[in-house]
């Protein structure tokens, strides 16, 4: 494994730039950037950063969305979800039909279906109405952490407790080559070739419809695959002192054994990493974002 390290400079900003736990960050079609904090959601235009859930909630949110309308979801720990049309918010909670407060991850499906991973369940919302999925209907673990839909039209979930996948009528786990079944599965991942990777307790892992690899095991918090294929994650590192946002060469995916940069490391654990339009790596901390351009890092907190 080769170890990148870089000075790491600091930004100062009279915005609102969050200073606090960032779990997600995406990027609109407009080229905005979005963080789910523990400040609020916040907006960055390239300029300056906006807190757009100010006045409207005090919650802590973990997750965000846009759909294929143009419109956004910001899931909450306690409030529920929040959808934002451009111009006003609509809270949705469990009074409404949403099965927890408490929404860890958003999907949008090739139907255009929202699904909510919450830590009691898991939602979908048509448009019109809720359908829920509990333990009592058949679902492995209620604390869901993260989706993904294959090619088949099968949708892949990983939870405290399990990975499985549900075809619209049953919920098949995936067990480890020695039959056991994974742990505290964080993470969910297709990429490009349609391989499925997962991230969690047991490690890094990628799944190729038949066979199961390992890459690491030590604890994976998150995936991402970039523009050019390769698979970025965060991980605690050998040393459990620290974690670090390591890069998979795409060139060497395909071996047992492939080419691992260590881009950053601290103590605490990476969140919500996201490539921009111009090709910056962007992730969460503990305590706020960075960007990163391959060479430097800028820090927003």
């Amino acid at each position: 494994t080769q170890v990148q390290r870089s000075q790491v400079p600091e930004f100062n900003s009279s915005t609102e730039a969050p200073s606090s736990i960032t779990r997600n960050i995406i990027q609109d079609r407009n080229g905005n950037i979005w963080l789910a904090t523990w400040e609020g959601i916040v907006k960055y235009d390239g300029t300056h950063f906006t807190n757009m859930t100010k006045g409207v909630s005090t919650s802590r949110f973990f997750s965000a969305l846009e759909d294929r309308t143009g419109n956004f979801w910001f899931g909450s720990i306690g409030e529920g979800v929040y959808y934002y049309n451009g111009s006003s918010f609509k809270n949705y909670t469990v009074e409404d039909g949403l099965v927890d407060n408490r929404v860890t991850h958003i999907y949008e499906d090739r139907q255009g279906t929202i699904w909510f991973a919450t830590t009691g369940g898991l939602s979908c919302y048509d448009g019109k109405q809720f359908r829920n999925y509990t333990i009592a209907e058949g679902l492995p673990h209620n604390d869901v952490n993260s989706i993904v839909e294959d090619e088949t039209g099968k949708l892949w979930f990983g939870t405290r407790g399990y990975a499985f996948h549900y075809d619209g009528s049953t919920f098949v786990v995936l067990v480890n080559k020695d039959g056991s079944p994974f742990r505290n599965v964080r993470c969910v991942l297709l990429d490009r070739n349609g391989f499925l990777w997962l991230g969690g307790e047991d490690g890094l892992w990628k799944y190729d419809g038949t066979d199961l690899t390992n890459f690491t095991k030590q604890f994976v918090g998150y995936i991402y695959e970039d523009a050019k294929g390769n698979i970025w994650t965060s991980s605690e590192s050998e040393s459990r002192k620290e974690w670090v946002l390591s890069r998979y060469a795409v060139e060497t995916l395909a071996n047992d054994s492939p080419f691992v940069t260590e881009v950053i490391s601290e103590e605490g654990m990476f969140f919500g990493i996201v490539e921009d339009s111009g090709n910056n790596i962007w992730f969460g901390t503990l305590a706020g974002a960075y960007r990163y351009d391959g060479k430097t890092f800028t820090n927003f907190r």
